[in-house]
């Protein structure tokens, strides 16, 4: 077997016709797909040389700047704009711009390139580990997480490494460092009562279709939420999963799937296909999944993030990521009795080895039980647990569906044993929504809290809604929009959704869908 070439040098073979090919990756397009170039020649070595002098052309030769003495905040900026960007992805850039200018320039920056030691590093993760988070202090503590760190470390370690190759230091000061343990977060996945109870409580919230979707599927959440209608056809029950969503500095963007087995076809079942026919009739939107606050924009993962906690507490279950829903679908599916195979491609897995990998807990009990049939086959008697020979009763659970606050003074939730998040989403005129929070102990301190802050917004608006009285419709708002506008202005004592959807001409739930936003650019009081 031939070596192994390092990351970004590129890949060089040999050609059917006896030619020696190398190809390199340039960047990428706006799609997130990979941009290459190629070289020909009639030798390895010759097709090596050539390869180099295109990666030079590409990232730039070495410079006089670049110098053994240099600053290692200069060297590592280098590497990453010429070695490292232009071959990866704008969320993993945006993962590394702030690994490397929010947390180890300022820290490690000023010391020079040849003279960085591993003192200086293992002094760097005690600091990162007591006092280097810079937001949400108040939710998470001062210091940052143990995967956070080693994420620091795989960061300039890299850069390091790339400094001994070019021969400006001797030795990678990385190497041998000591870093905080690697804890695997584990696996959890929601039993079939605790199912029950989260799609009852999550139809009563009116996310049912959403979550039921997911644990049909095992779709991440970015596939998910990506998802439009034109992805389904009603006729032939199959979806088509072909984009993610995802949030790069607030900003929601559209790409293509991580990987090409990540593109696929699935083929769902009749029940969810009919309850997705019914769902349609609500939406008025090209995403299956829209923003109740952006037109035509899907739902952000931290929206969905969020209130999957809310319903799995008000649901009685126990807390788990959005992640451990797509676990959830893949072992009942191996468990009732799916091959692994059939389950890799339907979770866009690269090959079945990595689904065996992730799912060995469950293969394994099921050869447990293969091999208690193979003992039933043989005449021996096999003693059954009781869970095997006891089905579990049938869920009597009725949602909750929260305590009930008065129109317009935010909410509360508790996000954990010690911490409290209290929010505010007040409709401003020009029909944007905006959100604040702040964060408490107890409850009673929040609420505290949260009065101040809905004072003080609460003022801002007012000021905004004494300029915006008695204006006409804002150009951007649609047809059906301007119906509910022009109705609501003529007609400022109705508030019934029915009444409002008979008098502009729209169907009910498009009338509460938009209610409160015209509402307050109306300037009336939520």
């Amino acid at each position: 077997m031939g070596k192994r070439r390092k990351k970004g040098e590129g890949s060089v073979r040999q050609r059917k016709d006896g030619r020696w090919e190398g190809r390199v990756v340039i960047g990428y397009d706006e799609k997130g797909l990979p941009r290459t170039k190629n070289v020909l020649a009639k030798t390895k070595r010759e097709c090596q040389e050539k390869l180099k002098q295109l990666r030079e052309t590409v990232t730039g030769p070495r410079t006089e700047k670049v110098r053994p003495e240099m600053p290692f905040g200069e060297w590592l900026d280098f590497w990453y704009q010429n070695y490292v960007k232009p071959q990866i992805r704008p969320t993993t850039q945006a993962n590394y711009e702030a690994k490397i200018y929010q947390h180890i320039i300022p820290e490690l920056g000023k010391i020079p390139l040849n003279q960085l030691a591993q003192k200086d590093l293992q002094q760097f993760y005690a600091r990162m580990k007591t006092g280097g988070r810079l937001i949400r202090t108040e939710q998470f503590g001062k210091g940052l997480s143990d995967s956070m760190v080693r994420g620091l470390h795989a960061a300039y370690r890299s850069a390091l490494e790339k400094a001994v190759q070019e021969e400006l230091i001797r030795t990678n000061p990385a190497v041998g460092c000591k870093l905080p343990p690697k804890r695997g977060r584990e696996m959890q996945v929601l039993g079939r009562e605790e199912l029950q109870r989260f799609l009852i409580q999550a139809q009563a919230e009116g996310y049912f279709e959403l979550f039921l979707l997911d644990l049909c599927t095992g779709l991440r959440r970015g596939e998910l939420l990506a998802l439009q209608w034109d992805d389904l056809d009603f006729k032939t029950g199959i979806l088509t999963v072909n984009k993610q969503v995802y949030e790069v500095k607030g900003q929601l963007q559209v790409s293509v799937p991580k990987t090409r087995a990540s593109i696929r076809r699935l083929v769902l079942p009749p029940g969810v296909v009919e309850v997705l026919r019914q769902y349609r009739e609500m939406v008025d939107s090209r995403w299956m999944f829209p923003s109740p606050v952006k037109e035509d924009m899907p739902m952000t993962p931290g929206a969905v993030r969020r209130r999957l906690q809310i319903i799995l507490e008000r649901a009685g279950c126990k807390r788990i990521r959005f992640h451990d829903l797509r676990h959830t679908f893949a072992t009942l599916s191996l468990e009732n009795g799916m091959d692994v195979k059939t389950l890799s491609a339907m979770l866009g897995h690269v090959s079945a080895a990595t689904t065996l990998d992730i799912y060995t807990h469950v293969t394994g009990d099921m050869q447990t039980e293969a091999a208690a049939k193979i003992d039933r086959g043989l005449g021996n008697e096999v003693k059954e647990s009781p869970a095997q020979t006891e089905k579990a009763p049938a869920a009597d659970f009725q949602p909750v569906l929260g305590q009930k606050r008065k129109s317009g003074s935010g909410c509360i939730t508790q996000i954990n044993d010690h911490l409290f998040e209290g929010r505010y989403s007040p409709v401003w005129p020009d029909g944007t929504r905006h959100s604040k929070n702040v964060y408490a102990k107890t409850r009673k301190e929040c609420e505290k809290k949260l009065n101040s802050l809905i004072q003080e917004m609460q003022a801002e608006r007012q000021a905004l809604i004494d300029q915006a009285r008695g204006v006409t419709p804002p150009g951007k708002l649609t047809k059906t929009q301007k119906k509910i506008w022009t109705y609501m202005k003529s007609h400022p004592d109705v508030t019934s959704y029915r009444a409002i959807a008979r008098g502009a001409g729209v169907t009910r739930h498009t009338a509460a869908k938009w209610y409160e936003m015209i509402r307050g650019m109306l300037g009336r009081e939520i």
